[in-house]
């Protein structure tokens, strides 16, 4: 949806992550908070279980978020991609770590269509001291800045980062598309993303999307939990 002034809608920035065991648990969940949420990601678990047939149902009620996090060979990519382009998906996730080939392969699957690529740099579970463990040198936002220079690079107009390199990206890139998630309020835990943000923060600092995923799913009311969410967005677009 597009607002009065041409601008996507707060709801349009907010990503619900159907982190669900079965179909009728995700639509449970995607009927509750679509009042407040245009976007409803889909990842392996859910994808696992249901295939492609929880996309078609899914995107009954909004636009779809295929998180796959696609790492493979370049033409088993691509033909991926193709697939998720074919289903109507409107973002879909794929590793920026692949490597140049894969990620143009992949781009040129999506091309002239409505999917956005979106390549995920690093992950909000890892720390620096986990990057070292598997060979980065830098830290992570030093080493999410050199895979979305390298996602851009080869037509991935896309990134996944945390809400600590947003702004960086963002400065960089004006014209990606930025998704972010580990977003959590001053009162969530941050049980296993390690490098989080408040909504306001990550949208002043240049997000296009926000996933959030515990905080809706698990709240009392999910419905009530989307909403405030959909305003700290809102307010923090007019600030």
């Amino acid at each position: 949806m597009i607002s009065q002034h041409g601008e996507p809608l707060p709801k349009d920035r907010l990503a619900v992550a159907l982190d669900a065991p079965t179909l009728d648990a995700a639509l449970g969940l995607a009927r509750q908070v679509a009042p407040h949420a245009a976007v409803f990601k889909i990842g392996l678990e859910l994808f696992t279980q249901c295939g492609p047939g929880a996309v078609a149902e899914i995107a009954k009620l909004g636009a779809v978020f295929l998180d796959l996090k696609l790492h493979d060979i370049p033409e088993t990519v691509e033909r991926a991609v193709g697939r998720a382009r074919d289903l109507g998906v409107r973002y879909l996730t794929v590793h920026a770590s692949g490597g140049p080939e894969m990620l143009r392969r992949a781009a040129h699957a999506a091309d002239g269509s409505p999917l956005t690529l979106l390549a995920v740099t690093v992950l909000t579970s890892l720390t620096d001291e986990d990057l070292a463990a598997t060979g980065v040198s830098g830290g992570a936002a030093e080493h999410a800045a050199r895979l979305a220079a390298l996602a851009w690079g080869n037509g991935v107009q896309g990134f996944v980062c945390s809400p600590l390199e947003v702004a960086a990206l963002h400065a960089r890139h004006p014209g990606a598309t930025i998704v972010t998630p580990g977003i959590r309020s001053a009162s969530d835990a941050h049980a296993d993303q390690k490098r989080v943000g408040t909504p306001g923060d990550a949208v002043r600092a240049g997000a296009s999307v926000l996933v959030v995923g515990r905080p809706i799913r698990d709240a009392a009311s999910p419905r009530d939990a989307a909403a405030r969410i959909e305003r700290e967005i809102e307010e923090a677009l007019i600030r």
